[in-house]
């Protein structure tokens, strides 16, 4: 059976992976963030050079278009528009997109969506134009729904159309948000369908786990897993953790020890800050020349990325491996990486006796909390200057210090927390 990624290297291990002709039910909840699985299966779809279809029922072609312009390749893109006419009454606020449509973009704009009928022919002609191997993304079945005003005719063209994409050899991405629909619509889609996965919220926790997965004899997929979004990307976590798949939290730990923001060590490999972020969140693999490229610019051996046999789970980190991690960040100034996990970083800043640092002491890409340890220490913010003792915590947000300098004479430690 032929497969294909959903663009999630951390999902694909658990559902193994989506197979070609398999018609994906997403049964979502709201604030599960599920516009990211799409984005990121259209990401993996133009990577690997296929077509992508994408019928709106439910949204406009603008609000669409920006969620995905980042990833949308226009030569192997084309937009179904069924909202303007439909949802959206054709209101001159949707229609005037078409003043100024993307160069590039090629946009169909059915005129008449209510007749299900004749957008089953439409998207058949389409379909059949396509080469072997595109994919659809429908959204969404509720938007049908609520277009056709009837269970019975979303049910009568997903039983139609479900087959015949799967006949074609193409990957199909079904939206459905599961409030809308009655139990007795959604058993009977799961029937039909190969794939159904449901993604709920839970005490402000995100979950995702599989209420249909057709040909598949591993049953991982159907237990609950925790999934956590940074950015537009998705990591699910995977009771079949392998070493070889932590290769970015090392690549991330390597950095932080240079004290290197992404941007630089992006630039330094001729790669991107987008690259690097990605990298190290373990969702893209690199080739095996980036990887060589990676470890010359973090002064690491490839063999330390690689070795399955790290303690990189002990819950005792000694005075000694924090001190043997130090780099210098000026003259007089060390940081030393006391823990980096998926939860936050701990770093030990050292200052000399009377030493200053006219800047901060990272490039803050996220919010940050010092805690001095030891000694007397000034800080500057927003031009104001603070002292602070041993037991005083400084937290960091929107506004960055501009100095620190080590009032005492002997050396101040500053616990860094991020």
């Amino acid at each position: 059976m032929q497969k294909v990624s959903t663009g999630i290297p951390s999902l694909d291990p658990i559902i193994d992976s989506i197979y070609v002709g398999d018609n994906v039910v997403w049964e979502v909840e709201s604030g599960t963030m599920y516009h990211l699985f799409i984005k990121n299966f259209i990401r993996q779809s133009f990577a690997e050079q296929q077509q992508v279809v994408y019928i709106s029922f439910n949204r406009s072609p603008q609000s669409v278009l920006q969620k995905i312009a980042d990833v949308v390749d226009y030569e192997r893109f084309t937009f179904v528009d069924c909202f303007t006419a439909g949802k959206g009454k054709n209101d001159t606020t949707f229609r005037k997109f078409y003043d100024k449509v993307p160069q590039g973009l090629n946009i169909m704009r059915i005129e008449r969506p209510k007749n299900v009928d004749e957008v089953t022919q439409i998207i058949n002609d389409l379909e059949d134009r396509l080469p072997p191997g595109a994919r659809s993304i429908f959204d969404s079945l509720t938007g049908m729904q609520d277009l056709w005003v009837s269970e019975d005719e979303t049910y009568r063209f997903f039983t139609y159309m479900c087959p015949r994409l799967y006949d074609l050899g193409t990957v199909a991405y079904w939206i459905l948000e599961k409030d809308a629909h009655s139990p007795k619509f959604k058993a009977n889609l799961r029937h039909i369908t190969q794939v159904v996965l449901d993604l709920y919220k839970r005490r402000e926790k995100l979950y995702l786990k599989a209420l249909k997965l057709d040909s598949r004899q591993d049953r991982e997929g159907f237990k609950p897993h925790m999934y956590e979004v940074d950015g537009e990307m998705v990591k699910v976590s995977s009771l079949k953790k392998e070493a070889v798949h932590d290769i970015g939290s090392k690549v991330r730990e390597a950095r932080l020890r240079q004290n290197m923001s992404q941007k630089e060590l992006a630039d330094k490999v001729g790669l991107t800050p987008s690259f690097i972020s990605q990298l190290e969140n373990n969702q893209i693999s690199p080739s095996l020349n980036s990887f060589l490229q990676i470890c010359a610019s973090l002064n690491v051996s490839p063999g330390l990325f690689l070795d399955s046999d790290q303690h990189d789970n002990r819950w005792l980190i000694s005075r000694h491996d924090v001190q043997v991690r130090a780099v210098p960040l000026a003259e007089g100034v060390t940081s030393s990486l006391i823990l980096d996990d998926e939860r936050f970083t701990v770093r030990m800043i050292t200052m000399g006796p009377n030493v200053e640092l006219n800047r901060h002491f990272s490039a803050h890409d996220k919010p940050e909390l010092f805690h001095v340890a030891e000694g007397v220490v000034q800080v500057t913010v927003g031009g104001k200057e603070q002292k602070l003792m041993a037991g005083d915590s400084v937290s960091v947000t929107d506004q960055i210090p501009s100095a620190w300098r080590n009032e005492g004479g002997e050396a101040a430690r500053l616990v860094a927390v991020a």
